[in-house]
């Protein structure tokens, strides 16, 4: 039997992973991948937005160490503002 292929949700053709507040962006496999935390939600009706979020653009390495890993960090207010930004830092770093 064939192995099944997971699927993720995708941002602009990247994966789209997230596990309770952490979201990460693009794949492991490459150079560089986002990491964003939900530091605050807002609540909206009956759900539960993300309004403060942490992005950070690291090293998918895993010979460097943790702390060597962050090259560009930010905080952007509502997750599509954050998504925005961290598209645009991981199409830019990953074109080097």
């Amino acid at each position: 039997m064939a192995a099944k292929k997971e699927k993720y949700l995708t941002y602009k053709g990247k994966p789209l992973v997230r596990s309770g507040n952490t979201i990460f962006y693009g794949d492991l496999k490459e150079k560089y991948v986002i990491f964003m935390q939900i530091l605050d939600t807002k609540k909206v009706g009956d759900m539960e937005i993300g309004n403060k979020i942490l992005i950070q653009l690291q090293y998918t390495d895993p010979e460097i160490k943790t702390k060597d890993k962050v090259v560009k960090k930010s905080e952007k207010t509502g997750l599509y503002n954050a998504l925005d930004i961290a598209s645009i830092w991981l199409d830019r770093a990953l074109s080097k």
